[in-house]
């Protein structure tokens, strides 16, 4: 007689054999700036300071050179200069590079200089402001996905690029062998769940708020700038949901909404630089065209922090854990 499983057993197992390649909280670092003359040179004593600390709060990984880290203000050697830092610094913790552009042959150059450095992926959203057709789209990935040592994690993010990619693009993408994950803000809940059942690849958060909605639907992580803030919390709430523990995940994610809604009042990574400069970790700079936050902005967000801290306790602050939130 053969062996039948049940609907449940059926998922888990479905669930198991799910790309597992990317998982957990990954942190897109900011980039510190000295405040020095009118160029506003890397920091890269701040960098490694900030490394050493988020490297052991919980979180999965670090990604380097993404929106949350300046790098379209950024030189091609001064990412390559940020990425090695970073590498240095992290004791073994895997770093995705980003790699943005819209001229093939140069990003393609690019890639082959990341090919050089030991990352764990690189992200890479659609080429932006030509919204090529959705075949062009698949070619597109498909060059940067042949090229590269890594493997790619998709950054679907249609607002700042203006192109969308569809459901029936995202899973062609899927088929590919060296494509393993998606930073998911394409703000359609839809596509998600698709992509969450189809399995092939790790479906990251990449819109804060979304957090929650995306791991109990079976989501892989999230890369989210604001875990900057109080990062071990969102280790927690990623651990609570993978241990069914629904209602400590909800308690933590109504605790951390309050930050999340401030350090996107204003337009990111201002509001996270501010409050890592009243923290004392850099320089609150930024490279035009962005700016710096409000000061009443960055005094709300350092009382924000500190009702989670009041909330969940000292304890917490440095560590939390499941029992800690329960």
């Amino acid at each position: 007689m053969q062996d039948s499983q049940s609907p449940i057993a059926a998922a888990q197992s479905t669930s198991l054999h799910a790309s597992s390649s990317f998982r957990g909280i990954w942190l897109p670092l900011i980039t510190p700036f000295k405040r020095e003359g009118a160029h506003a040179p890397v920091d890269h004593t701040a960098l490694r300071r900030i490394v050493a600390h988020y490297r052991h709060s919980g979180i999965a990984g670090f990604v380097i050179c993404g929106t949350t880290g300046e790098a379209a203000a950024l030189e091609d050697d001064e990412q390559i200069a940020v990425l090695e830092t970073v590498l240095a610094e992290a004791d073994g913790l895997p770093v995705i590079a980003g790699l943005a552009g819209n001229h093939l042959g140069h990003t393609l150059t690019r890639m082959d200089a990341l090919n050089a450095l030991p990352l764990a992926g690189v992200l890479t959203p659609a080429p932006y402001y030509i919204r090529p057709s959705q075949a062009g789209l698949v070619d597109w990935f498909h060059a940067l996905a042949d090229r590269s040592a890594a493997p790619l994690v998709l950054y679907d993010i249609p607002y700042r690029t203006g192109a969308t990619l569809t459901l029936e693009t995202l899973l062609t993408l899927a088929g590919h062998a060296n494509i393993r994950g998606i930073k998911d803000c394409g703000g359609n809940a839809h596509t998600t769940q698709a992509l969450i059942a189809d399995g092939r690849l790790s479906v990251l958060a990449g819109e804060d708020h979304q957090l929650l909605s995306t791991l109990t639907m079976g989501g892989h992580g999230a890369i989210i700038a604001s875990s900057h803030c109080r990062p071990a919390h969102f280790a927690a709430l990623y651990r609570a949901v993978r241990a069914q523990q629904l209602d400590v995940a909800r308690v933590l994610f109504h605790a951390l909404m309050p930050v999340v809604r401030l350090l996107f009042a204003e337009a990111n990574p201002g509001p996270v630089k501010a409050w890592l400069a009243r923290e004392g970790w850099l320089e609150d700079v930024l490279r035009a065209p962005m700016t710096s936050a409000s000061p009443a902005l960055a005094q709300q967000l350092v009382d924000a922090v500190a009702a989670i801290d009041t909330a969940f306790g000292a304890k917490a602050a440095q560590g939390a854990t499941v029992a800690d939130a329960a």
